[in-house]
């Protein structure tokens, strides 16, 4: 019997929607709603009969919501056949551990939580108020970002600061890409025909966002990303890790204040910051090839820093099983795989140099057959992890 369940992804100003009918995991519709509170917006609505897009004014995420429901109307499928809606939902603080159908209770929740996530709870919680207010008769489930890593011990998750401030404010590790790391991870012993239970893992979810996992029996024990998406790996425009005392230097010798520090870590820096604006990899492996110090040493940067929190979290796992490559670069870049991989070959990461350029868009080995460590390219699918825990979470 089918079950489609809609899965909402709702940013500041845009909306990602797909529906997947989870009996079969086929697919029957994405779109995607763009410059939402822009004078021209759009949205684009695709399904196996092909490609819809209207262009107009889209002032809030309540009139996305209003032009998705319109674009499911006059295109198909009909959204009256879908039993649940699933909600991305990025930071769930200590609170939410876990999938949950919401109610007025939880988005009260999600909203004193806004504070640990200023620039992803409130379009959230928009879009879920906005979808309530459009699809009344099916339930509406939060999938956290952050359960994934609520199992982190308290060494991993414990940041030596002083513990009353810590507790008061709720200062610790939550991680992000929990969806994807747990997807990609499931996966990835599905696919080796290996039990979760006994692996030993760590998951690369590199993309414009990118962190790093380290997995022992399915349950996260450390992760990169901490109290908010900033720290961790070199990102497309994020710094990824710095010395915190950078926010009290600038503000002495550039008279910058927090705002202006934290738009330079976010927005200004990672490998667009290093590469003069350049944080597309396609572009920067353009640019390495004409000779551009600044693309190549951002290059090397992004991979030292890489290779730092691999060997790291070897050393937590204490065994490693599996390396994972999964999001936009880490499934479609063979230099970062290359580079990473030539720099680990003495911890037991043999990379196949032909594997590893072998264009597949499925899970694929691309380590050499006596390789300690079993080497994968696994392609995320946050989509359809979401739609799995809407339907468990739902019954």
């Amino acid at each position: 019997m089918p079950t489609p369940i809609l899965v909402l992804n709702c940013g500041s100003s845009s909306v990602k929607y797909q529906v997947i009918d989870t009996s079969d995991e086929s697919v029957w519709a994405t779109g995607l709603v763009e410059k939402i509170g822009l004078p021209e917006g759009r949205i684009k609505h695709r399904t196996p009969a092909g490609e819809q897009i209207v262009q107009a004014p889209i002032p809030d995420h309540q009139e996305a919501l209003r032009l998705v429901v319109q674009a499911f109307a006059d295109h198909g499928p009909a959204l009256d056949q879908v039993v649940a809606v699933g909600h991305r939902t990025v930071h769930g603080g200590q609170r939410f551990r876990e999938t949950i159908v919401i109610d007025d209770e939880v988005v009260a929740g999600m909203t004193e939580l806004s504070g640990l996530a200023p620039l992803h709870n409130p379009p959230v919680i928009a879009g879920i108020k906005a979808a309530q207010a459009v699809l009344t008769q099916v339930p509406h489930v939060a999938i956290f970002d952050t359960a994934f890593f609520s199992t982190l011990p308290p060494a991993a998750y414990t940041y030596a600061i002083d513990k009353t401030i810590a507790e008061q404010f709720g200062i610790r590790k939550y991680g992000f890409h929990g969806t994807s790391h747990s997807y990609v991870s499931k996966r990835a012993a599905e696919f080796l025909g290996r039990d979760l239970g006994q692996l030993n893992q760590i998951v690369c979810h590199l993309g414009n966002g990118a962190s790093i996992s380290a997995i022992q029996g399915g349950r996260a024990v450390d992760t990169s990303m901490g109290l908010t998406p900033l720290p961790g790996l070199v990102m497309g425009t994020r710094s990824g890790d710095v010395d915190p005392g950078i926010f009290s230097y600038l503000s002495r010798v550039a008279d910058m204040d927090s705002a202006a520090v934290f738009t330079l870590l976010n927005n200004q820096s990672g490998v667009a910051g290093l590469a003069d604006g350049t944080s597309d990899f396609r572009d920067l492996r353009t640019k390495i090839e004409a000779g551009d110090a600044a693309a190549e040493l951002a290059f090397d940067v992004y991979i030292h820093r890489l290779i730092g929190y691999i060997g790291a979290y070897i050393a937590v796992l204490g065994r490693l099983d599996v390396l994972v490559f999964t999001a936009g670069v880490g499934e479609n870049d063979q230099d970062v795989r290359w580079a990473a991989c030539q720099r680990l070959a003495h911890l037991g990461c043999r990379i196949d140099p032909v594997a590893n350029q072998a264009p597949n868009s499925g899970p694929r080995v691309i380590s050499t057959p006596d390789s300690p460590v079993t080497v994968l390219v696994v392609p995320t699918n946050e989509e359809l992890a979401m739609a799995r825990e809407t339907v468990a979470a739902i019954g």
